[in-house]
């Protein structure tokens, strides 16, 4: 409760969330919000410019831009939230396992998590895309093989730090199993962590599949999606900015919602970085 206290009080995290929730709804509703078929190809509305039927105007196919923006939204950020949660249940069972067992079995996870982590993510991903082939769903596998093994070291540390706390040991000691000790005593202390984590690789997902399919790597015409918008307009960036602008504004303002929420988290969750915060806010008032 405290915790939930601390984000309400806090506007930044407030709006972030707000920005989040409203995304995640209108792409979940795409069909009944978008004002036109974002597939719908009118040549005689090529590179229209705003009206009150296209408020954001055409592109070079003449389809209407504002519907592709919110139809963007679903490869955009609800199918990187599946991948994403995909890639931390993964690692979180597997950090679990090895925080917790240690010995071998940890020996063993970390040594698959070095093998995985001493690549250049983005250098795997364009890998695993290109012996998969382009489309979202490889984008998709990529993210997962390549994020599960980064998440599964973070929290294998933090449940490390925990478990050897005196409380866990004390239920070690007086027989109460495993699966208990995780699931009343570790994983409450260390679901703050991963929702921090997770919350700051949203940003660096939702970048990437935007990047890739900027590359034409991602999603393929004529389906909707912010980077491959972008891509589609470089050609008329200058007599035609718009085009490239309303997407790109709407990478910004998600990513940017993601990333303060994730400050904001870390602060809630974590009492002396609060206090530290606001001490630093005291000393600029002071100055």
């Amino acid at each position: 409760m405290k915790v939930v206290n601390r984000l309400i009080k806090d506007k930044i995290a407030m709006i972030s969330l707000a920005i989040i929730a409203g995304t995640i709804f209108v792409g979940l509703c795409a069909p009944f919000i978008a004002p036109h078929d974002p597939e719908e190809v009118h040549m005689n509305l090529r590179y229209a410019d705003q009206s009150w039927n296209y408020l954001l105007g055409n592109d070079h196919l003449g389809r209407c831009i504002l519907s592709r923006i919110i139809y963007g939204i679903r490869p955009s950020v609800l199918w990187v939230s599946v991948a994403l949660f995909i890639s931390v249940c993964i690692g979180s069972i597997l950090g679990f396992l090895a925080g917790y067992l240690k010995g071998g079995v940890d020996a063993w996870i970390m040594r698959i998590c070095d093998i995985m982590l001493s690549f250049p993510g983005y250098v795997m991903t364009l890998a695993i895309v290109g012996i998969l082939g382009t489309g979202l769903a490889n984008i998709l596998i990529a993210f997962i093989l390549m994020k599960w093994a980064w998440f599964a070291r973070v929290i294998r540390t933090s449940v490390m730090q925990y478990s050897e706390l005196d409380y866990v040991k004390f239920s070690k000691v007086t027989g109460v199993s495993h699966m208990k000790i995780i699931y009343r005593h570790i994983l409450p202390v260390t679901f703050s962590d991963i929702a921090v984590i997770s919350s700051s690789a949203m940003c660096s997902m939702i970048l990437q599949m935007s990047g890739f399919s900027f590359l034409g790597l991602g999603i393929q015409a004529p389906h909707a999606e912010w980077g491959m918008m972008m891509n589609e307009a470089r050609n008329v960036m200058f007599s035609k900015p718009q085009l490239m602008i309303a997407p790109g504004l709407a990478i910004i303002l998600v990513v940017s919602a993601f990333n303060f929420l994730s400050d904001s988290l870390q602060v809630a969750l974590d009492p002396k970085l609060n206090a530290s915060a606001k001490r630093m806010q005291l000393k600029e008032v002071a100055i």
